[in-house]
């Protein structure tokens, strides 16, 4: 009897270690998880700077215009009003160039021969820094149907086909485009632009 309650108690403390281990939560070790992402920083976006001058270039817009044989007019124009030292000057400029041919339609609705629009300094100080922006302006970064503040104070707007539209309602076509200079940019126009 002995032997048999031995072997009941063995029995049960066998069962108790059984179903302790049964109840038991076994956890396997686990290896934390590692990621790698690849991370890519970008770096911050800047304002546009404002374009510079050509550092090539070797000749001022001025001198540009005096050596240019399709804008003699607009040569004696800048020196007659006395601007043709602010196109000399350092600074950022971008000059829509009226070539010769341009100037006889304004000729022709004035009445007036060269020499006497050459004479009309009022006129011509009042024109001619129509056709400036204060800035470098590419062909690649002309901001279309946008009204673009000139040196004297009146917009142009340009479209997207390279047609200058004038305070007066008159148009121009650019006919040549980024011709660098030490103070900024030419671009020769087939019309004179008119304030009013």
């Amino acid at each position: 009897m002995f032997k048999k309650s031995l072997l009941s108690l063995a029995i049960a403390t066998t069962a108790l270690t059984l179903v302790a281990c049964n109840n038991a939560e076994t956890v396997d070790p686990v290896e934390p998880e590692v990621t790698t992402e690849e991370v890519v920083v970008e770096p911050m976006a800047e304002a546009d700077p404002m374009v510079e001058a050509d550092p090539m270039a070797t000749q001022s817009i001025a001198e540009i215009a005096a050596g240019n044989e399709n804008l003699t007019i607009l040569t004696a124009a800048l020196q007659a009003a006395g601007l043709d030292t602010m196109m000399m000057d350092a600074g950022t400029y971008t000059v829509f160039a009226p070539t010769d041919d341009a100037f006889a339609p304004v000729l022709e609705k004035l009445g007036v021969t060269k020499e006497e629009l050459l004479a009309n300094t009022d006129l011509l100080k009042k024109v001619l820094p129509y056709h400036v922006v204060p800035m470098v302006v590419m062909a690649a970064d002309i901001p279309y149907g946008t009204d673009v503040a000139t040196v004297n104070g009146a917009t142009i707007n340009i479209s997207d086909a390279n047609v200058i539209t004038d305070a007066s309602g008159g148009t121009a076509n650019i006919t040549g485009t980024d011709i660098m200079a030490t103070n900024g940019v030419v671009h020769t126009i087939d019309a004179v632009l008119m304030p009013e």
